[in-house]
């Protein structure tokens, strides 16, 4: 299993690379409930450090389905579509995703999707817990005085 690279960190940060995405099958994770490996899957909430988010990425095989769907306690999920195509299945309704897709779903609703290409589809989701915001963006952000390194 593929280690994930950290670039640098400090109290106030932590960066971490994994790599090109195309390369996402050099990851596995053992799923907490079926105990079955999950190859092309990658978990970044502990490598990061975050305390807010988890994020992770993964690749779906051609013409090959998630393969269960499952609901969440208290956690909403944003489904990103990188690459590829298929179909994203909600509760009862289903529906085309593509490259530059963006599926929110509720703690409750049933998800589950399927790659339909003939080319692997790579995605990230983002979950945190519902109606955690409180602020954010501009409203949550202030510009301060620091000089660039890079110059």
């Amino acid at each position: 299993m593929k280690m994930i690279d950290l670039i640098s960190e400090n109290e106030n940060f932590t960066a971490v690379n994994i790599g090109r995405l195309d390369n996402l099958m050099d990851y596995s994770i053992i799923h907490l409930k079926s105990h079955k490996e999950v190859k092309g899957k990658v978990f970044l909430k502990d490598t990061t450090k975050s305390t807010g988010t988890e994020i992770s990425f993964q690749i779906l095989q051609p013409k090959a389905e998630l393969g269960y769907f499952h609901t969440h306690i208290q956690n909403e999920e944003t489904y990103i579509i990188i690459k590829g195509t298929g179909e994203f299945q909600v509760d009862d309704q289903c529906f085309p995703i593509a490259e530059g897709s963006v599926v929110r779903i509720a703690p409750g609703g049933k998800r589950s999707m399927r790659n339909s290409s003939g080319e692997p589809m790579v995605y990230m989701v983002v979950q945190s817990k519902a109606g955690s915001l409180s602020q954010y963006s501009m409203d949550d952000g202030e510009r301060v005085d620091c000089e660039p390194i890079w110059k």
